[in-house]
């Protein structure tokens, strides 16, 4: 868990519920000031961290689940609440089986009938689809036989997980950990593999991982 990781999740919360960090901290009965970015290192530099009485309080006045909040802190969005039934169904393959030919088209959608389904909760993206990690590149966060969803019209920044297909036809998930004008360095989360470097004309697509069944 990195300090932030655990930021991002708590202002991500609070654009999921329309508000701002300082209207999150307010609707927690929290110093309207306790979530802006200046609290968020100390004088000295080192790293503040929210106390866990604080993150408590803001899980209770906004309704979310703890896993759904740790979902947030991996990069995922919180999942939907209130809901008893599945949104949609989606096109599913195992991360090895996508670098098969036939199974997405020239845009990186998916495509074809080899595809399996499966239900998830509410992705706004008409085109995600969902792979089943293989390997254990990205452990601890994604296991083997974990399922995350990937949306291809979510934007991709520093620091989130993502799916990438390469001309070659590799398929692997890791995470960007930086991207230039020319080419994207991908790393894996379990520090016994090795990171990546890409042109991007070597890529066929990249991405973004927005949720995880675990």
């Amino acid at each position: 868990m990195r300090h932030e990781d655990v930021w991002r999740a708590i202002d991500a919360l609070a654009a999921e519920n329309g508000l701002s960090a300082s209207g999150l901290a307010r609707r927690a009965g929290l110093d309207p000031t306790a979530f802006n970015p200046s609290k968020r290192t100390g004088p000295d530099g080192r790293a503040r961290w929210p106390s866990t009485e604080s993150v408590s309080k803001v899980l209770a006045a906004t309704g979310t689940a703890v896993d759904a909040f740790a979902a947030l802190v991996t990069g995922a969005p919180a999942l939907p609440r209130g809901r008893g039934a599945p949104g949609r169904r989606i096109p599913l393959i195992g991360l090895a089986q996508a670098g098969s030919e036939g199974f997405f088209d020239d845009g990186g959608y998916p495509v074809g009938g080899g595809w399996d389904e499966i239900s998830v909760p509410d992705v706004p993206d008409p085109h995600a689809y969902a792979l089943e990690i293989s390997g254990e590149s990205m452990e601890p966060v994604f296991r083997d036989g974990d399922v995350v969803i990937v949306s291809p019209a979510a934007p991709v920044r520093r620091g989130d997980r993502v799916v990438v297909r390469t001309k070659k036809g590799e398929v692997m998930a890791k995470e960007l950990r930086r991207q230039s004008a020319r080419r994207v360095e991908l790393g894996s989360l379990n520090p016994a593999h090795p990171g990546y470097s890409f042109a991007l004309d070597e890529l066929s697509f990249m991405h973004r991982i927005v949720w995880a069944s675990q």
